[in-house]
């Protein structure tokens, strides 16, 4: 059973992730995460450090959540193509349903940490992104040993191609504001993938 003290560290967590992920790290002041918990200062930094710890929290809370709608919908299926297709099926309507408050918190998260002076934060989002991009090869790999990818297809190569079109796609429907480009860019995506991987 969880204590007092981590009930409310993980209910200032809950709070700040969609703060820091739609108004980014700058833009989101100590006096935005008391207002959201309504929680004295003390009750906040008696939790945390600093303003980095609860943004790095907030970003594993946000970055999680993904993880873990992605991986329901990627145990589904069976076939390699089919898995792919969940996680495009998953970012095809975020840009209007976002599993978390804001959008994609890595995407948020990584161009707000980006050439700042928050080193643990933007540490983290490489991890968080080496840790997408290892999944996405490890779903083209166990495709080519059960027969579903051709052999001759470069794992990295396309997981790295999978994901910058994901993210991209993020990109232009949240500049624009138009979700139809990412729906474009997804489904060129996986007319890609039908085009290159099968046998």
């Amino acid at each position: 059973m969880s204590t007092k003290s981590e009930r409310t560290r993980q209910f200032i967590i809950e709070k700040a992730a969609p703060l820091f992920n739609t108004k980014g790290y700058y833009g989101t002041s100590m006096g935005d995460i008391l207002a959201a918990t309504g929680l004295a200062k003390g009750g906040v930094y008696g939790n945390f450090a600093s303003k980095e710890d609860i943004a790095l929290e907030a970003f594993e809370f946000a970055f999680q959540t993904v993880i873990e709608a992605l991986n329901v919908r990627i145990r589904a299926e069976h076939h390699a193509l089919d898995k792919l297709k969940a996680i495009l099926d998953y970012y095809s309507a975020y840009h209007d349903t976002p599993s978390v408050q804001g959008g994609c918190p890595l995407l948020n998260t990584g161009c707000d940490s980006d050439d700042s002076d928050l080193p643990r934060l933007r540490a983290r989002v490489k991890q968080a992104t080496q840790q997408m991009l290892r999944a996405l090869v490890h779903i083209i790999e166990k495709g080519k040993e059960y027969g579903q990818v051709r052999s001759e297809v470069d794992a990295e190569v396309m997981a790295d191609l999978v994901f910058s079109q994901i993210e991209g796609g993020l990109v232009l429907a949240k500049l624009t504001g138009d979700g139809v480009r990412l729906q474009r860019v997804l489904s060129y995506t996986y007319q890609m993938l039908l085009r290159e991987l099968p046998h």
